[in-house]
């Protein structure tokens, strides 16, 4: 029976693997410390926090989220720590609330490893606290006990530190800070919310598993919707997508029978919730993406567990000297190793079960996708026909992990997109580009900014959809050459510090007046001459040709333009604007990276694995792209003078 906890109130555990989750309904910092039998907190490292999520027994998330599932492993703990506490604050610089009371009071419960509710306790009476300590685990004459603390602080996440007894708690605050606004400038957009009826296999498969390394039984994620962008007010523009609804979708009709008992569903193309096959379709691979961060979070979890159980054996054997006698030390070495390798197996055994079934499912779900969700070499593309409206998300790249590296998710984003793209060209972008050299990682960072681009087009409706580029020093003259030649650009691509001057202060005088038309309910007003659809920004090689003027417009189109319309997408190598000091650290934040070759950067919003990002590859010695562009010339209506 579950213990409904109030500031205060304590609750026996009677277990020691747990999960601590979170739902604040809004995105929050979690954390943790670690604390003597005083409760004192002895440094930096026994705080589990965004920057350094994992300590033995404890694991928290790497970025700020609405909902939170913390691991929790109390045998794992060190002796000399007695009290585990669960700390949440709002993070800084996003823009979003400052203070608890201005938010739905956030919801902690502990429970076991199978989603069985232990402990809950709702964090009422809140004001101006932007951080709280939200409960403690603690050990009392050998048991382990949780406790509701609720206590807020209005100063932050550095009083909350201090209050603990850590020095230089303000430095420290900073920096977990500033690692979740890492951690959200390299994660991919949050998806939908998934109901219970669209849970699928390993769904509910926490950070830490069993230690008998089968997973848990599917829990339903609790992460609530991202709300539709609203609609401007006052007139015709409205840049949120037309059919993205709030509501929830109906469930998707029957389509094949029961499976047998003891034999997995069969798995079926837009087998998800939703109104029309795309948004099923869209739904489904971001719960296989899920599927498969979690299943690949309880492996390796459990692949820990099993080698830090190992290694606990190990000490306790070897610091007795009696088993250094007659060979009980090789005995308990021999028996400590084939528990881990024993463990280890079950939990691979399981996750080749779940890796199975996803493999079956892509096999169904890629030959059914639409052209904006397939990948260029999927031959809905020669079928291709310019669309009448703008579909849900668009395709642009594959992830998988070191699991199975023939397990590729598309990478959805949602449509119109909601922040620029920043195609990174350095050669220190991973691995792969280190070993490339510089001016052909360079080409190939353009000549995937043109695929994107040339994606862009072609899912939006005719005349829907326009293309600038700025090549300041025409060195991109041959990647462009394919939108040149269709004609698809809005104009010659800018060269010169001229051109980039005239194509910044184009766009930006459209963000100006668009924005102020909005505000002032006079849409109809706008002059004739600005085109109110959809606009991407493409600048190469950037900062080259660019003055102080040009990069502050630059960022202004970065901050401002998405909610209108315009949208960047900026080739660049990081390191070359390093002249501009921090002055462009929040232009990059504010943009998703992606890289031309393969590349290990890219964060999931559920778990935080790092995923290997493939960016779209055309096929060797494929048309395909001219062809696409070229139905996109045939179909776009002259324009008005």
């Amino acid at each position: 029976m579950t213990a409904e906890l109030v500031r205060g109130q304590n609750h026996t555990l009677p277990q020691t693997r747990l999960e601590i989750r979170v739902s604040a309904g809004t995105p929050v910092v979690a954390g943790a410390t670690l604390g003597d039998e005083n409760g004192t907190v002895h440094g930096t490292e026994w705080i589990a926090h965004p920057g350094s999520p994992q300590l033995p027994g404890l694991e928290v998330s790497k970025q700020a989220a609405a909902d939170h599932r913390l691991a929790v492993d109390l045998d794992a703990l060190p002796a000399s720590v007695h009290r585990v506490t669960v700390l949440l604050a709002l993070p800084t610089g996003a823009g979003g609330p400052v203070r608890f009371g201005a938010v739905a009071s956030p919801f902690v419960a502990v429970t076991g490893l199978d989603g069985t509710e232990i402990a809950t306790f709702t964090l009422t009476g809140l004001d101006t606290e932007s951080a709280v300590a939200a409960l403690d685990l603690y050990r009392r004459q050998g048991a382990w006990k949780v406790r509701a603390v609720g206590q807020g602080y209005a100063g932050g996440l550095d009083a909350m530190l201090a209050d603990q007894g850590l020095p230089r708690a303000a430095e420290l605050a900073r920096s977990i800070q500033d690692a979740v606004t890492r951690a959200t400038a390299r994660s991919v957009t949050p998806p939908p919310p998934r109901t219970p009826d669209t849970d699928r296999v390993g769904s509910g498969a926490g950070p830490v598993p069993p230690p008998d390394g089968r997973r848990p039984a599917a829990q339903p994620l609790t992460e609530p919707a991202t709300p539709p962008p609203a609609a401007p007010t006052g007139g015709p523009i409205n840049y949120a997508h037309p059919r993205r609804q709030a509501a929830a979708p109906p469930p998707p009709p029957p389509t094949t029978p029961p499976a047998e008992p003891g034999r997995p569903a069969q798995p079926v193309a837009g087998d998800a919730t939703g109104w029309s096959m795309d948004e099923r379709l869209y739904n489904q691979i971001w719960g296989m993406f899920e599927d498969l961060a979690r299943t690949t979070a309880a492996y390796r979890s459990a692949v820990d567990f099993a080698e830090s159980r190992m290694e606990q054996e190990l000490d306790r054997a070897l610091s007795d000297p009696r088993s250094r006698i007659g060979g009980a030390g090789d005995r308990a070495r021999e028996e400590a190793r084939a528990k881990r390798d024993e463990l280890t197996s079950r939990a691979r055994e399981a996750l080749d079960r779940d890796l199975a079934q996803l493999v079956a499912e892509a096999a169904v779900v890629e030959p059914a996708l639409p052209a904006a969700f397939a990948g260029w070499d999927n031959p809905v593309w020669h079928a291709y026909r310019v669309p009448m409206e703008i579909p849900m998300a668009l395709r642009i790249g594959d992830l998988h992990l070191p699991e199975n590296p023939g397990l590729h998710i598309p990478l959805l984003v949602r449509l119109p997109l909601e922040r620029g793209i920043w195609i990174d060209s350095g050669r220190a972008a991973s691995e792969a580009a280190a070993l490339m050299d510089g001016a052909r990682l360079r080409g190939l960072a353009m000549e995937s900014a043109v695929a994107h681009a040339a994606r862009l087009l072609a899912v939006y409706p005719a005349d829907e959809f326009s293309v600038h580029a700025i090549d300041p020093a025409g060195s991109a003259a041959g990647a462009l050459a394919p939108l040149v030649r269709a004609g698809v650009l809005a104009g010659p691509p800018a060269s010169g510090a001229g051109g980039v001057a005239s194509v910044l202060a184009r766009l930006t005088r459209r963000v100006d007046l668009v924005q102020m038309a909005i505000r002032a309910g006079a849409a109809d007003s706008l002059p004739p001459d600005v085109d109110t659809g959809e606009q991407l920004l493409i600048v190469n090689d950037f900062p080259h040709g660019f003055d102080d003027r040009s990069v502050t417009q630059l960022r202004y189109l970065a901050d401002e333009g998405p909610s209108v319309g315009v949208h960047l997408m900026m080739v660049a190598d990081r390191e070359d604007a390093g002249a501009y000091g921090p002055v462009l650290d929040p232009l990059w934040r504010s943009l998703l990276r992606l890289t031309p070759v393969a590349d290990d950067h890219l964060a999931d919003p559920w778990v935080g694995h790092a995923w290997t990002y493939e960016p779209p590859r055309m096929p060797p010695g494929s048309r395909v792209l001219e062809q696409v562009l070229a139905a996109v010339a045939a179909a776009r209506r002259p324009r008005r003078p």
